[in-house]
């Protein structure tokens, strides 16, 4: 990586063009603000820069070789080049060889990718250089019993996104890449399934990883996605008061996948956790509780209007604190409530009823 020379703001020459860039900015940085597309597979804006794929390379002035994009800092008064026959010649030539030696098809695949494969539409998009196929069959974690993630090396590119994820941003290190050569693989100490580590199943790995090399179990392959219309759906995660942001993809009036939006456009900046990206079979399961219940006299639960039932709780409130004292009662919130509701509700055990015993597990 170059070295960061001066402060402030300066220009730089893109693609013939000056544009304003800032001090430790990238070549890709600047270009995507400018609207200008250099394609990367190893870059995600939440990790530090690796280089590792070199499909961002462009040409910066003054250098001989062609430098990652991605990694490479500005410089005033830089001249970058993101488009020319080298470059071009470098990606036909590079995507050859990733297309040779990756089952971008996902044929004999175990389980077909339910993510996008990155890789295959850059493939789409450019004259491919054809090689001839390699076969080199790759290690896996065939024997990884977690419930929610696998890995198919026959589409991992060893991009190191994932561990790289797994480091820096989880700070758990429950993956890297192991063994050498040929047999570099993503893997864990010891070969160890994911419940044996420190991964703590957030799926992180799964939405960085560019060609869907790590998918999540559960969800339904990619064709089956694509065989009916699927409604995406901005929400809220409500398994904690932190308000996280997610996508539901509904399918046939179905919740079928949950992903986290893209990075930089909410307060989780594309992250989730394992209840968050993985915990949404309550949401068809035949026994959730859809309606109210009030126990009758024949001791069973029956439907009931939301007046009605809040009638029935107020009464029995009010009956407990009448014959047994205010401090007979206790009040327990959620940590799925937002911070409003859970002062609302200490409000209604302190100020209405008189008592201070109230709680939520998350205890805000």
């Amino acid at each position: 990586m170059n070295e960061v020379i001066g402060t402030g703001t300066f220009e730089i020459e893109l693609n013939g063009k000056t544009v304003k860039a800032r001090v430790g900015e990238t070549v890709v940085e600047v270009a995507r603000r400018e609207g200008i597309d250099i394609p990367t597979l190893c870059h995600d804006p939440r990790l530090d820069p690796a280089g590792a794929c070199r499909v961002c390379l462009v040409e910066v002035e003054g250098q001989r070789r062609m430098q990652p994009g991605c990694a490479w800092r500005v410089n005033e008064g830089m001249k970058v080049t993101t488009e020319s026959p080298r470059i071009q010649r470098h990606r036909e030539v590079l995507y050859g060889l990733y297309q040779a030696d990756h089952q971008l098809d996902d044929a004999g695949l175990p389980v077909p990718s339910a993510n996008e494969n990155q890789l295959r539409s850059l493939c789409e998009k450019t004259d491919v250089v054809s090689l001839e196929p390699v076969e080199a069959p790759r290690r896996g974690r065939d024997h990884d019993v977690n419930p929610y993630i696998q890995f198919n090396p026959d589409l991992c590119i060893l991009c190191a996104r994932c561990t790289r994820y797994c480091d820096e941003v989880e700070a758990v290190s429950a993956i890297t890449l192991a063994w050498r050569g040929g047999e570099t693989t993503i893997s864990t100490a010891g070969e160890r399934g994911l419940l044996d580590t420190s991964c703590e199943l957030c799926g992180g790995c799964i939405d960085t990883c560019p060609t869907g090399a790590l998918i999540e179990k559960k969800a339904p392959p990619l064709v089956q996605l694509q065989a009916k219309p699927v409604k995406t759906t901005r929400s809220t995660c409500n398994f904690c008061g932190v308000g996280c942001q997610l996508d539901l993809h509904e399918q046939g009036g179905k919740v079928v996948k949950i992903t986290s939006p893209p990075v930089g456009e909410t307060l989780n900046d594309g992250n989730l956790c394992v209840k968050g990206r993985f915990a949404y079979d309550f949401i068809n399961h035949e026994d959730r509780i859809t309606e109210p219940l009030v126990r009758g006299e024949d001791g069973e639960l029956h439907p009931t209007t939301w007046e009605h039932a809040l009638q029935v709780a107020t009464q029995g409130l009010l009956k407990v604190r009448e014959e047994h004292g205010a401090d007979a009662l206790g009040f327990i919130s959620s940590s799925r409530c937002t911070g409003e509701e859970n002062y609302l509700m200490q409000k209604l055990s302190r100020a209405a009823f008189g008592t201070n015993n109230i709680h939520q597990c998350a205890a805000t």
